[in-house]
């Protein structure tokens, strides 16, 4: 199977024409309805790519009543039939583009990403590029400039220390209200998988665990937001190194080995510190950042042409 197609549009579209160029059936009538129930798109993916397919001629309608019928001309002209790859969803943009967000900010100044060099980059549309950055806008991650594109500001130390400060006392209060629904059984086996040995990395379901089993969802909901999403990437990008990973790895199992004894203050302690810890890992990036930062003010560096 090939690569993932970038758009929904290309999804239906491919799949169509190698249905029709095989001599595959297909999976329903060519009407807007029909094949947008069956791919789970809406009507404008589905409508594009029929006007594509008309246009090449693998479709046509009928002079009678205008509907859609396959030109008999086309069908079986290639091999067997091979299925199209799902595209990429939204979850999978949000990835794909905060890391390239978190890059932009360690250039050192603002940054102006534009749309049309990332779809470019990226192999997709400008609106799927577009509708990702408009929800990044929306959590306050990048904001538009008009005529010059998604402005990215460097990272700072303000920021940084900011974020690390709402998220410990979000983080301790999910773990005071999860108290109650910590299965024992559950946090052997993180433990388990958590090896401090530098072999692997920290066993993350940890964080995640403890915010899912506080049962709020306004804690819930500031985990899944996209700053949120930056600083992990963030941290991600900062710590590679074995000695960091190893030390996140035992701050870890410190944490776990408490809920396991149920010595609630010795983990809300050991959990304070290894949130605080990560603050000391970032600043290597602000260094970097600090070092690459343009005498001018008002100077700013740009990604990509402008459309």
């Amino acid at each position: 199977m090939d690569k993932p197609v970038k758009t929904l549009t290309h999804y239906v579209e491919e799949d169509l024409r190698r249905r029709i160029q095989s001599g595959q059936s297909l999976p329903h009538h060519l009407t807007l309805a029909s094949l947008s129930r069956h791919y789970g798109v809406s009507f404008a993916p589905v409508r594009s790519a029929l006007d594509t397919l008309i246009q090449e001629g693998l479709i046509r309608k009928k002079e009678n009543n205008g509907r859609i019928e396959i030109n008999p001309e086309k069908v079986g002209i290639k091999g067997s039939y091979e299925p199209v790859a799902i595209p990429l969803k939204s979850d999978d943009w949000d990835r794909i583009l905060i890391k390239e967000v978190m890059l932009a900010s360690l250039s050192g100044t603002a940054t102006y990403l534009r749309e049309e060099a990332l779809a470019q980059k990226h192999s997709t549309g400008r609106s799927v590029i577009r509708s990702t950055f408009s929800r990044f806008a929306g959590a306050g991650l990048i904001e538009h400039i008009p005529r010059r594109g998604w402005r990215v500001r460097p990272l700072n130390l303000a920021d940084m220390q900011a974020y690390l400060q709402v998220r410990e006392t979000l983080e301790l209060k999910a773990l005071d209200l999860a108290r109650p629904h910590l299965v024992r059984e559950h946090l052997v086996q993180m433990l388990a998988a958590n090896q401090s040995d530098g072999t692997a990395a920290p066993d993350n379901r940890l964080h995640e665990y403890i915010i899912e089993k506080s049962g709020n969802h306004y804690i819930r909901d500031f985990f899944r937001q996209y700053v949120a999403t930056y600083y992990r990437t963030l941290f991600d990008y900062a710590a590679p190194e074995t000695s960091v990973v190893a030390e996140m790895a035992e701050q870890h199992n410190r944490i776990l080995n408490a809920l396991i004894a149920r010595a609630w203050t010795r983990a809300r302690l050991a959990l304070a510190e290894h949130i605080q810890s990560q603050e000391r890992v970032l600043g290597r990036l602000l260094t970097l950042v600090d070092g690459k930062k343009s005498p001018s003010r008002h100077s700013h560096r740009k990604l990509g042409r402008s459309s």
